[in-house]
């Protein structure tokens, strides 16, 4: 296997991994509010996200930003809590600030802090090069984000016609119940790893 082929398989894993629940529960509370219809506004916001990941993940691995791990990991599920709680606060999308459309720059700022625990992780596996492996378990990184947003997606259709049968979708086109139910897990999970990494 090249050595481009082992870092995009590392950066794969390190997405779809178990041990990646906090940026799997991440991706969960962002795709939360969407539906298949909004595809065009969730792909700006994962987009966003992915871009905020990457600035920092190579300016972290180059040296060029040095971020204490501590503080990372306990700002990480911190970044979680607060999606999961502008899900539920936010009710009609329409007459939210900016019209809800400050979901990119949200996803953006908060893909800085993960990128920065990306880095963490990656910082101790380059050995001279950064260019490539840093390329590589991006390009990675990337795709398991694929995988997990259309799974995601998979099982919030799912769940939205299971709730059909319990509760009448809003009028808005959101299933709110889905939300606000998806939200608060998250939400509670989220909040313990806080209390768990608090550097304080």
């Amino acid at each position: 296997m090249s050595e481009l082929a082992a870092f995009v398989t590392l950066g794969f894993h390190h997405i779809v991994d178990a041990g990646a629940l906090d940026h799997i529960l991440f991706l969960l509370a962002l795709a939360a509010i969407y539906r298949p219809r909004d595809w065009r506004d969730a792909l700006w916001v994962v987009s966003a996200f992915t871009v905020g990941h990457s600035i920092t993940l190579a300016l972290a691995v180059t040296g060029a930003l040095v971020l204490p791990t501590a503080l990372i990991e306990f700002l990480i599920p911190l970044t979680i809590l607060a999606t999961a709680l502008e899900n539920i606060v936010v009710h009609e999308r329409r007459r939210a600030l900016w019209r809800g459309r400050y979901r990119p720059l949200f996803a953006g700022l908060f893909g800085l802090v993960h990128g920065a625990g990306f880095a963490n992780y990656l910082r101790g596996l380059f050995l001279d090069d950064v260019a490539l492996p840093l390329f590589g378990f991006n390009v990675g990184i990337e795709l398991g984000q694929v995988v997990v947003l259309a799974l995601a997606a998979a099982c919030l259709v799912l769940l939205d016609r299971i709730l059909a049968f319990l509760a009448r979708p809003e009028a808005s086109g959101t299933p709110r119940l889905r939300v606000v139910a998806i939200s608060v897990i998250v939400a509670v999970v989220s909040a313990h790893w806080a209390v768990q990494r608090s550097p304080f």
